[in-house]
């Protein structure tokens, strides 16, 4: 069969046949390349193999909210911007949006002989650990504290990026980092993560299981830090026996960049570099990002692994290969006539702006929000206010153009009205000397004096809080040492607001802060994530009404650091909306509107349910817009279970839907409840349903104290009894 050349001629064997099966093409390459030809096709940066027509390829490639690294790209909102929409559907949009570019960009790259870093098909997002600590530098790679929330959007994000088409895959999608892994950042190369085993099944492992069971999920990298004593990247209980034992997952593992090489330099666990190459393979990591597999030929001569462990791994890496479509004519392949321009297009700048819209939240507003239409001036103060690269956050592309929050408002301000701006102080630092002339908060003052409103742009940026090495912050290895604003921003914060003007405070951060003051005494608060390219636009959007924001809060914004249990402690007591006894300051699953939703009619199928593996209960409500504006609402249906046998979240999402209603407008949302959402994680790890009464809740947000207090309503309740004897359910 003709395939590739190396120049000299076609290469004829049948491993570039596409019309065989991937089984008959594995086995016939893998039966022509030799010991040290199969360890060097193990590492991320695979070289050719000539004689073969084999190109090289880097398997090394990022997307987490646009594809990153390789130029110019959409950069949609970080991946906690996108997770405070509560929108599956969203997700979706914006991973087929992605796929779109890298596509493109792949072929465009290839044909011009580029074959290296982040121009591939075969990408490490998403990260889907749970956000389990405010704390933790990467948190706002994540969709945030909620396994259920965290699964339902990775699925769609996995889905959207690789395609649903029946013989090729569009791209890899891996999940990561497997298992038990959110920090702390400056000890995570040879940190043990303790976690228990009903911590461990009921917290940390259900979005990888997802995403494996549902999302069909090609790759799945490893995470740095040992897992109850052992190194992740070589866990025979993570990796065999859970992953592809248990779950049945068929595609291939990668480590986390150096991990492995972390076996014997921070774990100590192996004696040296043979060792720990021989321990991951053997363990069932495939793929190495890094260098440490060039000592599996080493490996091999010793007798710490024969040749069949390396066809096995080398065997899932040629079949993601081969499912892309790298070794086909391209014509055979759907995605490769993709034309370069649908890179960096104008429909996904939309999607962008939409995107950034639907992630924003609204924590206050006495009022003053929407932004009144006669305005006569506005100030816009703030280090944030003005910052295009605060916009994009970490992992993502270089956008060609960003509407920062100053942009935006400057746009959609009316054009009879002044508009002053002021940098007040910087991020960070607190020596006023070094912020003239841009940071001045006596400027800032006076053009507070001198508007009708100011908002007010603070927060924090990638380099405050980020990834080991990407951060600037050198305190704490990318990590917060605390929740407050840094530098100067509070100060400049209570000097606006002493004025006495209405002062709208516009967050952009990823992770929770402690605005306790702010919430006490500006005029509105709005989470802006780190909102991407089109940010400013979206604000602006929702700061003069254009929409009304509907993003929700998926993670707890703690009031204090006493509240959070020690940042190296893994158990799940004391943490997140499903164990804390805490009252937040700003709740889970929170957020307000500019219109008022009613709940009424509640209705199960079944009030009484006997436990099988069958089970479902369908839950409905009808949600009306009361109030005088269109907008989307956040249906949330959550579940607590009166009579467990083990301690369980005092209460936790079980169904979400974004729905839009018009002014008056009305619709009937639908849950189902299957055995699993009404099961419990046991202290050895086992699933199980239990007989016992349970609670449903549905509402705009959970149904703490605090999200009563903060929105005036509670969700709606129904009972639900399951009846019959105790049931173990597959993981």
């Amino acid at each position: 069969m003709l395939g590739a050349s190396d120049g000299s001629g076609p290469i004829q064997i049948p491993f570039w046949d596409p019309e065989l099966p991937i089984a008959e093409r594995v086995a016939d390459l893998l039966a022509r390349l030799t010991p040290v030809e199969k360890a060097t096709q193990l590492l991320h940066d695979a070289p050719a193999v000539p004689r073969l027509g084999i190109p090289a390829y880097n398997w090394w490639n990022e997307c987490l909210h646009g594809v990153a690294r390789a130029g110019t790209a959409t950069v949609f909102p970080q991946a906690i911007g996108l997770a405070a929409s509560f929108d599956a559907s969203l997700l979706s949009d914006v991973a087929r949006a992605i796929s779109d570019e890298a596509r493109a960009k792949h072929h465009a790259f290839a044909a011009e002989g580029a074959r290296g870093h982040y121009v591939g098909l075969t990408f490490w997002a998403p990260n889907i650990n749970i956000f389990r600590d405010p704390r933790w530098g990467r948190g706002h790679e994540t969709y945030g504290e909620c396994p259920f929330l965290t699964a339902k959007l990775g699925v769609s994000f996995v889905r959207g990026l690789q395609g649903d088409d029946s013989r090729y895959l569009k791209l890899v999608a891996t999940a990561k980092h497997f298992a038990v892994h959110s920090g702390p950042e400056a000890l995570r190369h040879g940190f043990d993560a303790q976690v228990s085993q009903k911590d461990l099944f009921e917290t940390y492992l259900p979005a990888f299981f997802a995403l494996v069971q549902e999302g069909g999920v090609a790759s799945v990298m490893t995470a740095y830090n040992r897992v109850n004593g052992e190194p992740a990247s070589a866990s025979a209980t993570l990796l065999r026996r859970i992953l592809r034992e248990s779950w049945g997952f068929a595609g291939y593992v990668v480590s986390d960049c150096g991990a492995i090489q972390d076996i014997h330099e921070q774990h100590l666990v192996s004696a040296g570099p043979v060792e720990s190459a021989a321990a991951a393979l053997k363990a069932g990591c495939d793929l190495n990002c890094g260098c440490s597999y060039e000592h599996l030929p080493a490996a091999l001569e010793q007798g710490l692994l024969d040749e069949a462990e390396l066809d096995l791994s080398l065997g899932r890496l040629l079949t993601a290969r081969i499912r892309l479509g790298m070794f086909d004519p391209p014509e055979r392949v759907p995605f490769a006539q993709l034309p370069f321009d649908v890179n960096d297009s104008e429909l996904h700048r939309k999607l962008a702006r939409r995107a950034a819209q639907a992630s924003m939240v609204l924590l206050k507003n006495d009022g003053v929000l929407p932004l009144r239409a006669d305005l006569t001036s506005l100030a816009v103060i703030g280090p944030n206010a003005n910052e295009p690269r605060t916009l994009w956050a970490s992992y993502s592309g270089t956008a060609s153009h960003t509407v920062t929050p100053l942009d935006g408002i400057r746009a959609r301000l009316p054009a009879e009205a002044k508009l002053y701006y002021a940098q007040g102080c910087k991020l960070q630092g607190t020596d006023l000397t070094t912020c003239a002339p841009h940071g001045n908060l006596t400027e800032a003052v006076l053009l507070a004096k001198r508007a009708d409103v100011t908002v007010l742009v603070l927060g924090l940026d990638a380099q405050i809080e980020g990834e080991q090495g990407d951060a600037g912050n050198s305190e704490a290895a990318g990590d917060k040492p605390d929740l407050e604003l840094p530098g100067l921003q509070q100060q400049l914060l209570e000097a606006v607001v002493a004025v006495g003007k209405p002062v709208v405070l516009v967050l952009l951060a990823g992770s929770a802060l402690a605005v306790n003051w702010a919430e006490q005494h500006a005029s509105a608060i709005v989470q802006a994530w780190y909102p991407g390219e089109e940010g400013g636009a979206a604000l602006a959007d929702v700061l003069f009404g254009d929409l009304s924001p509907a993003g929700r809060l998926p993670v707890t914004f703690p009031r204090s650091l006493a509240d959070v249990p020690a940042f190296e402690d893994y158990a799940m007591r004391r943490r997140t909306y499903r164990y804390s006894a805490a009252e937040p300051l700003f709740p889970f699953g929170f957020g307000l509107s500019y219109t008022r939703f009613v709940y009424s009619e509640l209705t199960l199928s079944q009030a009484v349910l006997n436990a099988t593996e069958e089970l479902s209960c369908d839950v409905s409500v009808l949600v009306t817009n009361a109030g005088h504006r269109a907008s989307d609402e956040v249906v949330q249906l959550y579940v607590r279970d009166l009579e467990s046998s083990v301690p369980v979240p005092q209460h936790e999402l079980r169904g979400v839907e974004r729905i839009h209603l018009a002014r008056g407008g009305a619709q009937r949302v639908s849950f189902r409840l299957s055995a699993r959402a009404l099961s419990l994680i046991d202290d050895t790890g086992q699933r199980l349903l239990e007989p016992g009464q349970f609670r449903v809740f549905v509402g705009g947000s959970q149904p703490d104290s605090r999200s009563v207090s903060l929105l005036g309503q509670s969700p709606l309740a129904a009972e639900l009894a399951v009846t019959g004897a105790t049931l173990t359910l597959p993981y």
